[in-house]
């Protein structure tokens, strides 16, 4: 199965930046769009970002837009989520998803059920 991996969380102060990296081992992620998504306190998986199959379009919760970017590095190898200006509300495990159906190169995915590969998720603490 295909299992994407999460690094970059950890414990940080409010005002304080995090960026979190994802890859699949042995393969490239040009041929998936993907997605960030969290669960936090409310115990529900949020969409937090995502990014076209080829990177030419990206959509961001209205929660993290302007604070949080999703990229793609030029290897293609690794898609990162970059927190800025981290709030207390951040707080959630951050899960990294692929999404293995996507036909057009330019589309993007906000639901859960649009994805297929998640990984384990790595933790992001933000104190107050």
């Amino acid at each position: 199965q295909v299992q994407p991996v999460e690094s970059g969380g950890g414990l940080v102060q409010a005002g304080d930046s995090l960026r979190l990296s994802c890859a699949i081992p042995g393969r490239t992620l040009d041929n998936y769009a993907m997605g960030w998504f969290r669960q936090g306190p409310r115990e529900e998986r949020e969409f937090v970002a995502a990014i076209s199959r080829t990177g030419g379009r990206e959509d961001y919760a209205d929660s993290v837009r302007g604070r949080f970017t999703i990229s793609r590095d030029d290897t293609r190898n690794t898609v990162a989520l970059q927190m800025n200006g981290l709030k207390p509300e951040d707080t959630a495990i951050y899960y990294c998803t692929a999404n293995s159906r996507s036909w057009y190169t330019d589309s993007v995915y906000v639901r859960v059920h649009d994805y297929d590969y998640w990984g384990q998720g790595t933790r992001v603490v933000v104190s107050s």
